[in-house]
């Protein structure tokens, strides 16, 4: 996505503020949004977002007498690209954009009797340019403009001034262009017979330059063919470089993928990327999955509400479920439903719906009244009291 003429922020222009792509001069590797997927960092973190964000249920809701109603969602809100693009596809490749361009971008192609959108089709972030001339916007998709009224445009990482989202692949373009230049190094010296610096020495006697080159090139010729290469004792050959080489390209990947998830704001242990002195077990790993929710995930998922809060008619506003997300241990869950039930915020109907199981029969009331005595209650959890408080 590309921003042109748009000024005043800082003395800037808008192209300025968003950082060159580093190009393929001095061995790095050209970043796009698409070459920056061959990083395992950036797919790990763009497919993690995606797919959790893309999977919490959308519900819509409105406020009655204080009190929040759940309504049912208008067509966009359930098949938003039409009968063959359903709402999880849809958020996963929206939400996909916004992780990696900052922004996402659709046309919208119908309407509904409130002329508000009942079909969005995204279209390819790289194809998008927005342009601002005079203070109206505009936008080119494929080489055709669109009025500002025909584009369903999102963008998140916004600074004053600009239109469009900052991209994080373009500012972590230089961290990523040194992984895939490694990559690309170590691929060509592997598939091309290439050796680093070394030094082949003959032990019995001093040889003559022309003897040096006759055996410089016999050696050369059996590396690059693949053949092998015979001596007898005279001969030592020392890979100097070899090692160092191995070790350094080992740190500076295990560098940048801690780099890219900063940069893309997801943890580099759920992307099951080694973390130097963190412990991730499974007793602590409902609060992990929380800490990333909120602290990662949750501004991305309040901006989502409110731009799909546009899809529908004021006062109803759109929740994306959250607390699927935090699917816990059996054992905890059921200490949460028994202390709920305990304390009459929820009944055993609604427990047993959570399990997608229906309410109690009378067969098993009864079968319950023979095991544990007609008209038993379970015992009452009791709770800490609060400072200047009492038991709930």
């Amino acid at each position: 996505m590309s921003l042109f003429r748009r000024r005043d922020y800082a003395g800037q222009t808008a192209d300025q503020l968003i950082p060159p792509r580093p190009g393929s001069s001095g061995g790095a590797v050209a970043i796009t949004n698409d070459t920056a997927l061959r990083h395992s960092a950036v797919w790990g973190c763009l497919r993690l977002r995606a797919n959790l964000i893309s999977t919490m249920p959308v519900d819509l809701y409105r406020k009655v007498d204080g009190i929040q109603v759940e309504v049912p969602k208008p067509a966009v809100l359930v098949t938003p690209g039409g009968d063959e693009v359903e709402m999880p596809e849809w958020m996963y490749s929206s939400q996909f954009d916004l992780d990696r361009a900052g922004n996402t971008v659709g046309l919208i192609t119908a309407r509904d009797g409130l002329n508000l959108p009942a079909r969005i089709e995204l279209v390819p972030i790289g194809d998008v340019t927005v342009r601002v001339r005079k203070g109206k916007k505009k936008y080119r998709i494929a080489g055709t403009e669109y009025d500002p009224s025909e584009v369903w445009h999102e963008k998140q990482y916004t600074v004053p001034g600009l239109p469009v989202g900052l991209s994080p692949v373009a500012y972590a373009a230089w961290s990523i262009s040194e992984y895939l230049s490694i990559q690309q190094f170590a691929m060509d010296w592997f598939r091309n017979g290439a050796i680093p610096s070394a030094h082949l020495k003959n032990t019995a006697k001093q040889l003559t330059p022309e003897q040096a080159d006759g055996a410089k090139d016999r050696f050369k010729a059996a590396v690059m063919n693949r053949d092998l290469f015979v001596t007898g004792n005279d001969w030592d050959y020392d890979m100097i470089q070899a090692e160092q080489a191995g070790a350094d390209w080992i740190a500076a990947k295990q560098f940048g993928i801690g780099d890219i998830a900063r940069f893309f704001d997801c943890p580099s242990d759920l992307i099951d990327a080694s973390v130097s002195g963190s412990s991730v077990t499974y007793a602590n790993m409902t609060q992990r999955n929380l800490q990333f929710l909120v602290m990662s995930l949750g501004p991305a998922v309040s901006r989502r509400e409110s731009a799909l809060s546009r899809l529908s008619s004021r006062p109803r506003f759109v929740k994306l479920n959250r607390n699927a997300l935090l699917a816990m241990d059996p054992q905890a869950q059921a200490g949460v439903l028994k202390t709920r039930i305990d304390s009459r915020t929820l009944t055993p109907s609604e427990a047993r719906a959570f399990y997608d199981q229906p309410p109690l029969t009378e067969d098993q009331k009864a079968e319950f009244d023979r095991l544990f005595g007609k008209g038993a209650q379970p015992t009452p959890t009791t709770a800490t009291p609060q400072a200047g408080g009492t038991p709930s």
